[in-house]
């Protein structure tokens, strides 16, 4: 291996938006400064928010129901 044409890989300090602050390995020198990671983020703490712009989920349960995506039972009175 050409030890010159490899960039060089050392540690790097990143804080997130939320105060997290954490080390990690990259080609990249200095500071990094990051909005989401894994304490902040949604997806890995569980705390999803579902966002319901206009009321268009309360206008589709009054339309459709609240048992739309419910699947058939078998007391279905349709058979002839």
């Amino acid at each position: 291996m050409n030890k010159e044409i490899h960039p060089e890989y050392s540690e790097l300090n990143v804080t997130c938006a939320c105060g997290n602050k954490f080390t990690t390995r990259s080609t990249r020198i200095g500071e990094l400064q990051i909005e989401i990671c894994s304490n902040c983020h949604p997806f890995y703490t569980g705390k999803q928010k579902y966002v319901d712009t206009a009321g268009r989920v309360e206008k589709f349960q009054r339309k459709f129901g609240t048992d739309y995506f419910k699947k058939p039972g078998k007391d279905n009175t349709d058979k002839k």
